[in-house]
């Protein structure tokens, strides 16, 4: 009797430790909470040297006024989780209107096409084209893009040439950059209404 309870009392041991020694690999197989997968698998934004590298190729150019710009909308905001690339016309004379169209990169690949259009009231006279960087946060769902942003008052930034807005709605808030004669757009306020197809309504 003694010897047939040692040895069940063996085998429930081994037992024991083989599941053990099994749930141990398991565990070391897989990675912790916020190890490399964890991280691979959160939404990453880009970082400023992508940004800067990206607007570099984009407006043809390196300029200090650029460098500072995203510089400040980065201490301003941090990294952003999606880009617009694209280029616009405008017009006014007090009242103007905005058209513009370009891509939406994601920091995950995905791109879009993207339009946009708006109405803006000012100290505003002339017209111009332009090259717009828009840096983009908070941007979860593509399909949340695709609405009206009004600009964000007292957000004007403007360094060498080169200047910054603020547009938000919600939690998303989006960053246009613009050079040269494109910096008209900092001296009115207005909205602009981000679409999937080109409008001619800037409403």
């Amino acid at each position: 009797m003694k010897l047939g309870m040692f040895t069940f009392f063996s085998r429930a041991a081994l037992v024991l430790a083989l599941m053990f020694n099994a749930h141990l690999a398991v565990a070391q197989s897989e990675p912790a909470p916020g190890g490399q997968q964890g991280k691979d698998n959160q939404q990453q934004g880009f970082t400023q040297d992508e940004v800067l590298n990206k607007a570099n190729a984009f407006f043809g150019e390196t300029t200090e006024g650029l460098a500072k710009a995203i510089e400040k909308v980065f201490e301003d905001q941090g990294s952003p989780n999606a880009i617009i690339a694209g280029e616009e016309v405008s017009a006014a004379i007090a009242v103007g209107v905005r058209y513009g169209q370009g891509e939406l990169q994601m920091v995950t690949g995905e791109t879009h096409p993207v339009f946009w259009q708006g109405p803006s009231v000012g100290f505003d006279l002339g017209a111009n084209a332009s090259k717009v960087f828009t840096l983009v946060y908070n941007l979860n769902d593509t399909e949340v893009l695709f609405q009206r942003f009004p600009g964000v008052e007292g957000s004007v930034y403007v360094v060498a040439g080169v200047g910054v807005n603020y547009q938000r709605s919600g939690d998303v808030t989006l960053a246009p950059i613009r050079t040269g004669v494109g910096l008209r757009g900092g001296a009115n306020v207005g909205y602009i209404h981000y679409t999937k197809k080109k409008s001619w309504l800037p409403f």
